[in-house]
């Protein structure tokens, strides 16, 4: 089935599929600013974020600055924290896994000294902090999260030994403004809040996903605009709408989809009212 979709349509991935290639990943116009100041961040430490809504792209945008900043070059040491609803033990021993060292989930003072000796290391080496980049930081325990900003800071909080990017829906950004995580809410050097997404911007992500795919005259302009309008601004749903009218149309051998398609899958039949006489 992959592999008729791909040769039907001349495509080079699916362009809709969860698992694009991250060179084809699109980015908002106004998301360089944001990856610019998250440089600026690797260079001197502490925290950033992104939020907003689920359905957004907020997994993606955090792939896409992953690639990125290891496109710096070896000497930014990025690590990616797979399991956010740990328990403090299981953090510390991620956390070691991540940075190459062997913790010992019993002694949490010496995985402490030994994380931040790591770090201090890495930062002499080559004067980028390193990064650990955290997706649905909402499932993360106040517990953790207390712990993190504790850890990475050193010299009575004047000394940043980490760069950390904590990406979560609109969960997050509640809790950081708790009593509890106040501390950590305050600290937080740059923002991203992901917004509903207008039409332009729909618009433009849907033809630089077919263009990335190589096939940009794969869907009507009409089909394109009704894809949009109702997607409500959220990019999950517009790609799921997206990838069953392209499955579909696989199926049914078409060379273009249009909105025909559309209609013929997610159109509401028009029902005749019946008229009683009195």
């Amino acid at each position: 089935m992959e592999n008729n979709l791909l040769a039907l349509y001349g495509l080079k991935h699916r362009p809709f599929a969860i698992g694009i290639p991250v060179e084809a990943l699109w980015k908002p116009s106004y998301a360089d600013t944001f990856f610019h100041r998250v440089e600026n961040v690797v260079l001197d430490g502490g925290f950033a974020l992104i939020s907003g809504e689920v359905g957004l792209g907020k997994s993606k945008m955090l792939q896409a600055l992953a690639h990125r900043l290891k496109k710096i070059g070896d000497d930014v040491m990025v690590g990616v924290m797979e399991r956010p609803q740990n328990t403090l033990s299981d953090f510390y021993r991620e956390l070691g896994e991540l940075f190459g060292i062997q913790l010992s989930p019993n002694n949490r003072y010496g995985g402490f000294k030994a994380l931040r000796d790591r770090w201090r290391t890495q930062i002499a080496a080559s004067l980028f902090r390193p990064v650990l980049l955290i997706d649905e930081a909402q499932e993360m325990s106040a517990a953790v999260l207390n712990e993190l900003r504790i850890l990475s800071s050193a010299n009575f909080d004047s000394d940043n030994l980490l760069s950390i990017v904590l990406c979560g829906d609109n969960r997050l950004l509640e809790r950081l403004t708790t009593r509890e995580l106040l501390p950590l809410g305050s600290r937080i050097r740059t923002r991203y809040n992901m917004q509903a997404l207008d039409h332009e911007m729909l618009l433009d992500f849907l033809n630089d996903q077919l263009e990335q795919a190589g096939a940009p005259h794969l869907m009507t302009e009409e089909l394109k605009t009704t894809l949009v309008q109702h997607s409500g601004g959220n990019l999950r749903i517009l790609c799921g709408i997206a990838s069953e009218l392209l499955a579909s149309g696989a199926e049914r051998n078409l060379k273009r989809l249009d909105e025909k398609l559309y209609l013929e899958m997610y159109g509401q039949p028009v029902t005749k009212k019946s008229t009683v006489r009195r």
